[in-house]
């Protein structure tokens, strides 16, 4: 695990020695991705600068330095993540004639980029990966990522020099570079909580889509070049699907887990995994013990308020397992003291509130180890969020009324504020058993008028996962462009909608959020985080599974539940899913509120001219007081505003 950066200049107006200076600060602005060493390559005569830090994992010996060079000369590459099957390829390449520097998995990437080539290569390439590759036979650049997303590359052309960088923190190290900010990407992020691929929150400035390699020669418009795709996987899965018994997908979804996991134990320092108790971290954690000789190091964060708090069940998981576990409870204070560190963890602004505890369990393992797996994957592949079994069971419900007939409904629910539901209910609940009495329902009833005014299921989804549901109204100037979830046109044909979701999810929310969070959290801390769900062989395993054998009755998972009870009691494992966010509500309320004040202050909003106030002060109004819960919809304008001062401050962004 590493931090890759350079520039590929063609004008070539640098010396070599300012070229060494220039990619030198770019690489030190990521020495927490790599602090075990750090190295250049400069040719200045084509005006390309490659900088690595690294995190040594895999054959630590300074044979394993990077930049590293091919033993034919051709290929110069700076890589960040692992290739899990290199041992594999290694012997293959030993047969076809191919020679290794060093026990690496950076040598045998080198070797089968000089045998099959550049894309023929990349597919071979069972890992977590982003690199830069410089043919110096050719004079091109490569830029690769791998299938779903894992490790992040960053990348834009500034006149006539690409420049790259595992986070927005190299990029800005290099003088040409004037970040301005994308105001569409700004409502992009308001609606998404994080912004989305192929955009970054300044104009210019794109996120290599997973499973693409990008080619520039200095003269072409670079542009991606798909390899894999979670579309053409899904597409094909769902084509031929999996034709055996109930028993044998579970006995070959456990045979293809355990060699998924198994390859992600292999290294040169301690190992560990992140437990939090639930269905798909506690399967990891199980295939991990399994193979191991060793109890295998788990770690949980635990919190003293018991609705945010998993850290009791994590205990008993690990108990039965036999895991060398440690746990931390952590104090709001401590909690809260993680927030001033989010706008440079990120870089840009993000806003999933689990980004506090996936850095504090980051922090915890490291003080123990160096790679940690982790569990995340398994609800977009095995249908393990509520709305893939709520959102169907909700439309078969009101798909058949006509649409006017659900807008009218919507408009009525709408017409009385929640306030005066919450009201009515309440003197009505009065008069109720206390058994029988209910939370009031003003919110629930206009997030069902939501879904009522959707004139299809594919508007149903659009709304579960949006917070602003018109951002561009709220960002002066913006405009939203086209992605993944917008452009119907592009998806994946499936037959049911409910795997559309899962498809949706697996290739915006799990890249651009989950794995977006636990890299910039564990490589905040030097962490290296294996996620042995995203092994393409299991995605394409998943796809391949009947809807059937995810969800019976309004659970998911079904499959994945039966491979863990091989190792897991049921009763240790079956509780209503949570997940893993924090208070945020309340402390907005209370230890945030001077905070929240100061950061939304109407004054300042209308300076700084990105966002329309009125609409945030009322709502921030409204949460004081306790009368609706606009937690998500403040927490991504905070987080920007956080993410915003702080840029300004450092003098990093133009307006």
């Amino acid at each position: 695990m590493c931090g890759i950066s350079g520039f590929f200049d063609t004008e070539k107006q640098m010396s070599p020695e300012e070229m060494g200076s220039v990619v030198q600060k770019m690489s030190h602005a990521l020495a927490h991705r790599g602090p075990d060493d750090s190295g250049l390559w400069v040719d200045a005569e084509n005006g390309i600068a490659l900088g690595h830090r690294r995190l040594a994992i895999i054959d630590i010996s300074p044979e394993g330095h990077q930049p590293m060079m091919s033993l034919d000369n051709r290929y110069v590459i700076v890589f960040n993540g692992e290739i899990y099957n290199f041992l594999e390829l290694r012997r293959e390449l030993e047969r076809l004639g191919q020679s290794f520097q060093g026990h690496s998995d950076t040598s045998v990437m080198l070797a089968g980029f000089s045998e099959w080539g550049v894309h023929e290569a990349v597919k071979r390439f069972n890992g977590m990966f982003a690199f830069a590759l410089w043919d110096r036979k050719e004079r091109v650049l490569h830029l690769g990522r791998d299938r779903l997303g894992e490790k992040p590359l960053y990348y834009g052309c500034i006149g006539q020099t690409l420049l790259f960088g595992s986070e927005l923190k190299a990029l800005k190290a290099h003088p040409a570079f004037q970040p301005q900010i994308n105001r569409d990407a700004l409502a992009l992020f308001l609606r998404y909580n994080c912004v989305p691929a192929p955009y970054s929150i300044y104009k210019d400035i794109y996120k290599l889509p997973p499973g693409t390699v990008l080619t520039w020669n200095g003269t072409d418009n670079p542009a991606p070049v798909s390899y894999w795709s979670v579309k053409e996987a899904a597409v094909a899965g769902v084509a031929e699907p999996f034709q055996g018994s109930e028993q044998a997908a579970v006995a070959q979804l456990d045979t293809l887990l355990r060699d998924a996991v198994g390859l992600r134990m292999v290294a040169d320092v301690p190992i560990g995994a992140f437990l939090s108790g639930g269905i798909d971290s506690s399967t990891v954690v199980a295939l991990m013990q399994a193979q191991s000789s060793q109890p295998v190091k788990t770690f949980t964060i635990g919190f003293h308020e018991d609705a945010y708090n998993e850290a009791q069940h994590a205990k008993a998981v690990a108990k039965h397992l036999g895991t060398d576990h440690t746990e931390l409870y952590v104090t709001p204070e401590e909690a809260l003291a993680v927030i001033p560190k989010l706008p440079i963890l990120y870089d840009e602004p993000f806003a999933d509130d689990s980004q506090i505890p996936t850095f504090l369990v980051s922090q915890l393992a490291k003080t123990h180890v160096t790679v940690s797996l982790s569990g995340d994957g398994g609800d977009e592949l095995f249908a393990g969020y509520n709305r893939y079994f709520w959102g169907r069971s909700i439309w078969q419900k009101i798909g058949w009324m006509p649409p006017t007939w659900r807008s009218l409904a919507a408009r009525a629910l709408t017409g009385i504020t929640p306030q005066s539901w919450d009201r009515g209910f309440t003197k009505f609940n009065a008069l109720l058993p206390s058994k029988l009495r209910q939370s009031p329902p003003g919110g629930k009833l206009h997030k069902l008028a939501e879904i009522l005014a959707a004139q299809d299921p594919e508007s149903m989804y659009a709304g579960f996962v949006s917070h602003w549901k018109d951002p561009a109204a709220i960002v002066i100037g913006a405009k939203e462009p086209v992605t993944a979830l917008s452009d119907r046109h592009s998806w994946a044909k499936l037959p049911d909608f409910t795997q559309t979701m899962m498809y949706l999810d697996t290739i915006t929310y799990l890249p651009d959020d989950i794995l977006a969070k636990v890299d910039r959290a564990s490589m905040g801390v030097s962490l290296e985080a294996r996620v042995p769900f995203l092994d393409h062989r299991v995605v394409e395993l998943a796809w391949q599974m009947p809807l059937s054998m995810n969800i019976r009755g309004v659970k998911g998972k079904w499959l994945l539940r039966q491979v863990l009870d091989k190792y897991v009691p049921q009763t240790l494992i079956e509780r209503p899913k949570s997940g893993f966010g924090m208070p945020i509500d309340v402390w907005l309320r209370g230890p945030l509120r001077d905070w929240g004040e100061a950061l939304l202050d109407e004054s300042q909003l209308r300076q700084q001219g990105f966002f329309n106030p009125q609409p945030i002060r009322q709502k921030w109004a409204e949460h004081l007081l306790g009368d609706r819960n606009w937690q998500y919809y403040l927490w991504d304008v905070l987080m920007f505003q956080a993410w915003l001062e702080r840029s300004l401050l450092s003098h990093e962004t133009n307006y």
